[in-house]
């Protein structure tokens, strides 16, 4: 990690620490610690419990889209790196877009492969995942309608979501169409620009760049060609989600209020939309978005509401991020040796 990584990351912490201090002040700190301590530590541990199922889950559907590349790994270690992977995002600035290539990196130590092969099969699953979110989304609030008046909050986030994805799609979509132009001329910019600077061969880094792009997209055509596992790893995302937001129904247990099961299956993969920010995996804005959500959606008080997402959040990012830190560690280390 260089200074300007390490600044990015101080900085992200920091603006973290900042925006939970000031949720905590919104809400009433004493309320939220109050109702945490009050919580049924059995639900607590089950809140954990599905968490961890979660996390079982997307790591074998990393393993299976990795299966599509010719990359096998056994379930226990695939389980290791995909935690690795967690932890990467957690750290890191923008979610998923911060954390992929260090994630992609572990990948190619454990496996072997090529770094451009761990990077096709993390950012499979991370684009997979948007397919049963988005379903999700629509399904509970669709739901949901029919039971309560929608409020302009949830309008304008399911609004903010959509644009979002969207754009991400529409993104992926035009780079694969172009990929062709892409390969052809994103090498020799680069060169260009590498060549000003005196210690770097223009034609060398050029043609390294144009081979690392031309294998990540035939990676890409390898993924597409598996229809089977494809299926399958949809299959184990959309279970992911079921057990995140049975998570976080039973954290609303854990502090003594019953919720519909609905509304967390709308909610968890809006607020995760915040997720893509400066802030190391989102921490502070995703607990926001999460408050901001549910308050008028469940009729919860405020400082419950937080206590609910503050257990949640345990189990879907200090329990991931403590186990992919040993892991990331531990992997490294015998790779190296």
């Amino acid at each position: 990690m260089d200074g300007s990584q390490r600044r990015g990351l101080v900085v992200g912490g920091i603006a973290a620490v900042a925006i939970l201090a000031v949720l905590f002040v919104v809400v009433g700190a004493d309320r939220v610690i109050e109702t945490m301590l009050s919580a049924d530590p059995l639900l607590v541990a089950a809140t954990f419990g599905f968490a961890l199922c979660w996390l079982v889950a997307w790591s074998l559907m990393l393993r299976t889209v990795l299966g599509s590349l010719d990359v096998d790994l056994p379930i226990t270690t695939s389980f290791l790196v995909y935690s690795g992977a967690v932890f990467a995002n957690n750290v890191t600035p923008f979610g998923q877009a911060g954390g992929e290539p260090v994630a992609a990196a572990l990948i190619s130590r454990v496996s072997g492969s090529r770094y451009e092969t761990g990077l096709v099969g993390i950012a499979s699953v991370d684009v997979l995942n948007v397919v049963p979110s988005i379903s999700l989304v629509f399904l509970g609030v669709g739901y949901y309608a029919t039971t309560a008046a929608i409020g302009e909050r949830l309008e304008v986030a399911v609004a903010v979501a959509v644009a979002l994805i969207a754009a991400i799609v529409a993104g992926v979509a035009l780079g694969w169409r172009y990929r062709r132009v892409v390969v052809d001329r994103l090498p020799s910019a680069i060169g260009g620009l590498a060549g000003r600077v005196n210690r770097f061969d223009a034609e060398a880094v050029e043609a390294g760049i144009a081979d690392r792009l031309r294998n990540f997209f035939e990676d890409i055509e390898r993924v597409g060609a598996s229809p089977g596992r494809l299926a399958a790893a949809v299959g184990l995302s959309l279970s992911g989600w079921l057990f995140q937001a049975a998570a976080l129904t039973v954290a609303f247990a854990a502090v003594g209020h019953q919720v519909s099961p609905v509304v967390p299956l709308f909610a968890v993969p809006l607020a995760y939309v915040a997720g893509a920010t400066p802030l190391p995996g989102g921490l502070g804005g995703i607990e926001a978005a999460f408050v901001a959500l549910l308050v008028p959606t469940t009729g919860v008080p405020a400082s419950a509401v937080t206590a609910a997402v503050l257990v949640f959040r345990g189990g879907v990012y200090w329990m991931p991020t403590a186990i992919g830190g040993a892991s990331a560690s531990v992997l490294g280390v015998r790779t190296v040796r």
